[in-house]
């Protein structure tokens, strides 16, 4: 079997919702290295600092991330699914050594990285990519057995409660559940009962809320988020920062590299951040654009999964796209008070290579499949 597929060559030469899903990612990737920029003059607490710093690192990390997304997209899918059992036990060992003392970097508190030298590598967001394709390969060669309680439910529900829970031990709540969350979707949406389904999720939620309640630094943030005038000067300061950051932006914004909030008050605003700071500078029209762009992601998305020849694709385009798209909504929701303070990056804006790379490849699956799909007859609907 061949490990590349030609369909996306000859795909790039028609318009269509391929080219669609490009153009946004390629305006948010490239309003992420403006904002970048913008924000380099505050980086490392001095004026001194190289303002282009992390636009160069970035650039760096985009290079990576853009040969990564190519190949993901020329990848044979089919292939990808026979591989699917080896990447996600290389993920779930990196997920165990990462948790190692001598091993891991810890960085305030959490111990999430895997330091190469040159780069760190987060490996949750590698877990991203191989839960996705484990569990569409795993629905899409066991259709027969989606509705039974153990090969439908069971099995696939401790892998997913595996990389949930080992994620969660870092500690890095907001991940685990983001997993838990596109991991429930997958179940459901490839036929598992959902009599099976909405016990574990109570469950998970039920765990969830008292891990958050015994942790005192999270429940402060559970409280800051429920009142953060009374908590602007302890526990929802970055808050506070973030909504005065928007309501000095305003409509027009107060001008590209003009915004203060950024400069020394507004912490972590290169990366969990960076949509306040596009909100002062661009004001609303950019942050309106920013919601719409990956709005048109996820229908340009829906719309083709129509054309999906089987489940395994359905199921890899979807985890793709729920990851993606879910980890921007909870980003913004998290930078405008909507949802309690979780640390989650803004995909293609936010600073964070492991990261950009993570959405470079599930861009590349998308991509793959909708490549895939064109090159393939629809499935007709059975008669009944």
């Amino acid at each position: 079997m061949k490990a590349i597929s030609q369909h996306t060559f000859r795909y790039l030469l028609r318009p269509g919702a391929g080219w669609a899903l490009l153009a946004c990612v390629f305006v948010l990737t490239s309003l992420g290295l403006i904002m970048l920029t913008s924000a380099g003059q505050s980086y490392n607490q001095s004026i001194d600092a190289d303002p282009f710093y992390l636009f160069r690192k970035q650039g760096m990390w985009l290079g990576i991330a853009l040969f990564a997304g190519i190949f993901t997209s020329l990848i044979n899918l089919e292939w990808l699914g026979k591989m699917s059992h080896y990447i996600l036990g290389v993920v779930l060992i990196l997920l165990g050594v990462v948790l190692v003392p001598q091993i891991g970097v810890e960085v305030n508190g959490a111990r999430r990285w895997l330091d190469l030298g040159l780069m760190r590598l987060q490996v949750s967001d590698l877990a991203k990519i191989a839960l996705i394709i484990w569990l569409a390969q795993y629905y899409g060669s066991r259709q027969r057995k989606v509705t039974h309680w153990f090969h439908g439910f069971i099995a696939p529900g401790m892998v997913v409660g595996l990389i949930c829970g080992m994620i969660f031990l870092e500690p890095d709540f907001g991940t685990a559940a983001l997993c838990g969350a596109v991991g429930f979707w997958v179940m459901f949406l490839a036929g598992v009962r959902l009599w099976f389904l909405l016990p574990s999720a109570l469950m998970g939620v039920a765990g969830f809320s008292v891990a958050v309640y015994m942790d005192p630094v999270r429940m402060r943030r559970i409280t800051s988020f429920l009142d953060v005038e009374a908590n602007k000067a302890d526990s929802g300061y970055q808050l506070w920062q973030g909504i005065l950051a928007f309501g000095a932006g305003g409509v027009p914004g107060v001008g590209l590299g003009q915004g203060r909030q950024q400069l020394f008050f507004l912490p972590e605003a290169h990366t969990d951040f960076i949509f306040p700071v596009i909100g002062e500078e661009l004001g609303l029209t950019a942050t309106a654009a920013v919601v719409l762009l990956f709005a048109t992601i996820f229908g340009v998305g829906v719309i083709a999964l129509r054309r999906a020849p089987n489940l395994f694709h359905f199921l890899l385009a979807t985890g793709a796209l729920l990851f993606l798209t879910l980890q921007a909504l909870i980003n913004m929701g998290v930078v405008t008070g909507l949802l309690p303070t979780k640390g989650m990056s803004l995909p293609f804006i936010s600073y964070g290579g492991t990261n950009l790379v993570t959405m470079f490849v599930l861009i590349g699956l998308i991509f793959n499949c909708f490549a895939n799909w064109s090159a393939k007859p629809l499935l007709k609907p059975r008669e009944l």
